[in-house]
Protein backbone atom coordinates (compact mmCIF):
# COMPACT_ATOMS: atom_id res chain seq x y z
CA UNK A 1 0.00 0.00 0.00
CA UNK A 2 1.58 3.70 -0.96
CA UNK A 3 2.91 5.59 1.90
CA UNK A 4 0.49 8.40 0.53
CA UNK A 5 -2.42 9.19 2.64
CA UNK A 6 -5.73 9.50 1.64
CA UNK A 7 -7.98 12.46 2.28
CA UNK A 8 -12.12 12.07 1.93
CA UNK A 9 -13.87 15.09 1.80
CA UNK A 10 -17.89 15.19 1.36
CA UNK A 11 -19.44 17.60 -0.71
CA UNK A 12 -16.22 18.89 -2.00
CA UNK A 13 -17.14 20.06 -6.02
CA UNK A 14 -17.69 23.57 -4.76
CA UNK A 15 -17.20 26.50 -2.06
CA UNK A 16 -16.00 25.43 1.01
CA UNK A 17 -15.57 21.58 0.24
CA UNK A 18 -13.65 22.85 -2.43
CA UNK A 19 -11.53 24.92 -0.26
CA UNK A 20 -11.29 22.13 2.24
CA UNK A 21 -10.25 19.50 -0.53
CA UNK A 22 -7.37 21.75 -2.03
CA UNK A 23 -6.13 22.77 1.14
CA UNK A 24 -5.39 19.25 1.54
CA UNK A 25 -4.22 18.41 -1.85
CA UNK A 26 -1.09 21.15 -1.30
CA UNK A 27 -0.32 19.47 2.11
CA UNK A 28 0.00 16.31 -0.56
CA UNK A 29 -2.78 14.07 0.33
CA UNK A 30 -4.31 11.94 -2.35
CA UNK A 31 -8.26 12.84 -2.70
CA UNK A 32 -11.33 11.32 -2.86
CA UNK A 33 -13.45 14.00 -3.86
CA UNK A 34 -17.14 13.39 -3.27
CA UNK A 35 -20.45 14.80 -4.53
CA UNK A 36 -23.96 14.31 -5.41
CA UNK A 37 -25.19 16.52 -8.00
CA UNK A 38 -22.67 18.82 -8.80
CA UNK A 39 -20.97 16.96 -11.36
CA UNK A 40 -19.78 19.81 -13.81
CA UNK A 41 -17.92 21.40 -10.45
CA UNK A 42 -16.57 18.33 -9.69
CA UNK A 43 -14.51 17.53 -12.68
CA UNK A 44 -13.49 21.39 -12.58
CA UNK A 45 -11.91 20.86 -9.06
CA UNK A 46 -10.47 17.70 -9.63
CA UNK A 47 -8.18 19.03 -12.83
CA UNK A 48 -7.45 21.87 -10.05
CA UNK A 49 -6.17 19.12 -7.90
CA UNK A 50 -4.14 17.25 -10.81
CA UNK A 51 -2.53 20.41 -10.96
CA UNK A 52 -0.71 19.80 -7.62
CA UNK A 53 1.20 16.52 -8.83
CA UNK A 54 -1.54 14.22 -6.54
CA UNK A 55 -3.65 11.32 -7.06
CA UNK A 56 -7.41 12.48 -7.39
CA UNK A 57 -10.66 9.92 -7.37
CA UNK A 58 -14.12 11.11 -7.89
CA UNK A 59 -16.93 9.59 -6.44
CA UNK A 60 -20.98 10.49 -6.56
CA UNK A 61 -23.37 9.74 -3.76
CA UNK A 62 -26.28 10.63 -1.95
CA UNK A 63 -25.40 10.85 1.56
CA UNK A 64 -28.78 10.38 2.90
CA UNK A 65 -29.48 6.49 1.90
CA UNK A 66 -26.51 4.59 4.06
CA UNK A 67 -26.60 2.45 1.39
CA UNK A 68 -24.71 4.76 -0.70
CA UNK A 69 -22.38 5.54 2.65
CA UNK A 70 -21.73 2.32 2.58
CA UNK A 71 -20.42 2.07 -1.77
CA UNK A 72 -18.38 5.08 -1.09
CA UNK A 73 -16.34 3.31 1.42
CA UNK A 74 -16.15 0.48 -0.20
CA UNK A 75 -14.35 2.63 -2.83
CA UNK A 76 -11.98 3.78 -0.42
CA UNK A 77 -11.02 0.29 0.21
CA UNK A 78 -10.00 0.05 -3.55
CA UNK A 79 -7.91 2.87 -3.54
CA UNK A 80 -4.18 1.82 -2.61
CA UNK A 81 -3.55 5.23 -0.20
CA UNK A 82 -4.30 4.62 3.54
CA UNK A 83 -7.32 6.65 5.01
CA UNK A 84 -5.64 9.55 7.23
CA UNK A 85 -8.38 12.33 7.36
CA UNK A 86 -12.51 12.33 6.58
CA UNK A 87 -13.92 16.28 6.32
CA UNK A 88 -17.71 15.82 6.59
CA UNK A 89 -18.73 19.03 4.52
CA UNK A 90 -21.52 18.35 2.53
CA UNK A 91 -24.83 20.09 4.27
CA UNK A 92 -28.22 21.35 2.68
CA UNK A 93 -29.62 24.14 4.44
CA UNK A 94 -33.64 24.14 4.42
CA UNK A 95 -35.45 27.51 4.99
CA UNK A 96 -39.01 27.24 6.88
CA UNK A 97 -41.13 28.49 10.08
CA UNK A 98 -40.73 26.11 12.77
CA UNK A 99 -44.80 26.09 12.97
CA UNK A 100 -45.00 24.74 9.15
CA UNK A 101 -42.03 23.27 8.40
CA UNK A 102 -42.47 20.00 6.45
CA UNK A 103 -41.31 16.64 7.76
CA UNK A 104 -39.56 16.04 4.55
CA UNK A 105 -37.38 19.54 4.97
CA UNK A 106 -36.85 18.68 9.03
CA UNK A 107 -35.34 14.87 8.03
CA UNK A 108 -33.19 16.65 4.66
CA UNK A 109 -31.17 18.55 7.19
CA UNK A 110 -31.18 16.12 9.79
CA UNK A 111 -30.28 12.80 7.77
CA UNK A 112 -27.65 15.08 5.27
CA UNK A 113 -26.17 16.70 8.12
CA UNK A 114 -26.09 14.91 10.82
CA UNK A 115 -26.80 11.59 10.58
CA UNK A 116 -24.62 11.09 7.35
CA UNK A 117 -21.38 12.59 9.51
CA UNK A 118 -21.95 9.82 11.70
CA UNK A 119 -22.50 6.96 9.37
CA UNK A 120 -18.92 8.26 7.61
CA UNK A 121 -17.28 8.60 10.67
CA UNK A 122 -18.26 5.11 11.87
CA UNK A 123 -16.67 3.91 8.41
CA UNK A 124 -13.68 5.71 8.52
CA UNK A 125 -12.83 4.53 11.98
CA UNK A 126 -13.06 1.18 11.24
CA UNK A 127 -10.13 2.30 8.33
CA UNK A 128 -8.01 4.64 10.16
CA UNK A 129 -6.04 1.47 11.65
CA UNK A 130 -2.73 3.97 12.27
CA UNK A 131 -5.30 6.96 13.14
CA UNK A 132 -6.05 9.81 11.69
CA UNK A 133 -8.49 13.20 11.62
CA UNK A 134 -12.24 13.43 11.44
CA UNK A 135 -13.54 17.12 11.03
CA UNK A 136 -16.80 17.99 11.11
CA UNK A 137 -17.98 21.49 9.11
CA UNK A 138 -21.07 22.79 11.53
CA UNK A 139 -21.67 26.50 11.50
CA UNK A 140 -21.73 29.85 14.00
CA UNK A 141 -25.50 29.44 14.10
CA UNK A 142 -25.45 26.21 15.63
CA UNK A 143 -25.06 28.26 19.09
CA UNK A 144 -27.83 30.54 17.63
CA UNK A 145 -31.23 30.34 17.65
CA UNK A 146 -31.59 30.89 13.66
CA UNK A 147 -35.95 30.59 13.38
CA UNK A 148 -35.79 30.75 9.94
CA UNK A 149 -33.39 27.28 9.07
CA UNK A 150 -34.92 25.27 12.19
CA UNK A 151 -33.69 21.70 10.97
CA UNK A 152 -30.12 23.33 9.79
CA UNK A 153 -29.64 25.20 13.27
CA UNK A 154 -30.58 21.90 15.17
CA UNK A 155 -28.26 19.54 13.27
CA UNK A 156 -25.33 21.81 13.51
CA UNK A 157 -25.83 21.81 16.96
CA UNK A 158 -26.22 18.23 17.09
CA UNK A 159 -23.26 17.66 14.98
CA UNK A 160 -21.13 19.98 17.95
CA UNK A 161 -22.63 17.43 20.43
CA UNK A 162 -21.33 14.54 18.20
CA UNK A 163 -18.20 15.80 17.61
CA UNK A 164 -17.33 15.52 21.72
CA UNK A 165 -18.86 12.07 21.55
CA UNK A 166 -16.81 10.61 18.88
CA UNK A 167 -13.13 12.27 19.89
CA UNK A 168 -14.28 10.97 23.40
CA UNK A 169 -14.93 7.21 21.73
CA UNK A 170 -12.37 7.39 19.13
CA UNK A 171 -9.07 8.57 20.49
CA UNK A 172 -6.44 8.00 21.53
CA UNK A 173 -5.71 7.19 18.06
CA UNK A 174 -8.28 9.49 15.85
CA UNK A 175 -9.42 12.76 16.87
CA UNK A 176 -12.40 14.66 16.07
CA UNK A 177 -13.03 17.96 15.56
CA UNK A 178 -15.45 20.43 14.16
CA UNK A 179 -14.80 23.77 12.46
CA UNK A 180 -17.78 26.23 12.20
CA UNK A 181 -17.44 28.98 9.57
CA UNK A 182 -19.31 32.33 10.00
CA UNK A 183 -20.19 34.28 7.01
CA UNK A 184 -18.36 33.82 3.97
CA UNK A 185 -19.29 32.82 0.89
CA UNK A 186 -23.01 34.43 0.34
CA UNK A 187 -25.92 31.73 -0.94
CA UNK A 188 -29.19 32.62 -3.03
CA UNK A 189 -30.97 32.43 0.49
CA UNK A 190 -29.99 35.49 1.69
CA UNK A 191 -30.48 39.19 -0.47
CA UNK A 192 -27.69 41.20 -1.39
CA UNK A 193 -29.30 43.56 0.48
CA UNK A 194 -29.64 41.48 4.13
CA UNK A 195 -25.80 39.83 3.38
CA UNK A 196 -24.75 43.63 3.06
CA UNK A 197 -26.56 44.17 6.65
CA UNK A 198 -25.11 40.78 8.31
CA UNK A 199 -21.70 41.77 7.19
CA UNK A 200 -21.93 45.87 8.49
CA UNK A 201 -22.99 43.92 11.88
CA UNK A 202 -19.76 41.74 12.38
CA UNK A 203 -17.47 43.59 14.66
CA UNK A 204 -14.34 43.18 11.89
CA UNK A 205 -16.93 44.29 9.40
CA UNK A 206 -16.18 42.06 6.88
CA UNK A 207 -16.84 38.21 5.50
CA UNK A 208 -13.67 35.70 5.69
CA UNK A 209 -11.93 34.49 2.99
CA UNK A 210 -12.49 30.73 1.81
CA UNK A 211 -8.65 30.38 2.72
CA UNK A 212 -9.21 31.80 6.41
CA UNK A 213 -11.64 29.13 6.76
CA UNK A 214 -9.63 26.58 5.15
CA UNK A 215 -6.85 27.33 7.48
CA UNK A 216 -8.49 26.06 10.00
CA UNK A 217 -8.32 22.19 8.93
CA UNK A 218 -4.21 23.19 8.21
CA UNK A 219 -4.11 24.12 12.35
CA UNK A 220 -5.86 21.23 12.85
CA UNK A 221 -3.65 18.41 10.63
CA UNK A 222 -0.44 20.14 12.15
CA UNK A 223 -1.97 20.68 15.79
CA UNK A 224 -2.13 16.92 17.02
CA UNK A 225 -3.06 17.55 20.52
CA UNK A 226 -6.51 18.88 19.59
CA UNK A 227 -9.64 17.11 19.72
CA UNK A 228 -13.25 17.26 20.52
CA UNK A 229 -12.94 21.12 19.79
CA UNK A 230 -14.74 23.25 17.49
CA UNK A 231 -13.19 26.16 16.25
CA UNK A 232 -15.25 29.01 15.60
CA UNK A 233 -14.19 31.12 12.55
CA UNK A 234 -16.56 33.87 12.55
CA UNK A 235 -15.23 37.27 12.42
CA UNK A 236 -16.61 37.72 16.12
CA UNK A 237 -20.47 36.96 14.60
CA UNK A 238 -20.71 34.72 17.92
CA UNK A 239 -19.70 37.75 20.45
CA UNK A 240 -23.10 39.36 18.75
CA UNK A 241 -26.30 39.16 21.12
Amino acid sequence: MSEQPLALVTGAAQRLGKAFVLALARKGYAILLHYRYSEAQASITATEIRTLDVPVYISQADLTDPKQISSLFTMVDKIKHPLKVLVNSAAVMPVGNPRTLSVKDWDAALDLNLRAPFLCAQEAANRMTNGGLIVNVTDVGAQKAWSRYPSYTVSKAALESLTKMLARAFAPSIRVNAIAPGLVLQSNLVSPEEWERLVDRLPLKRTATVEEIASALDFLLTNEYITGQTLVIDGGYSLLG
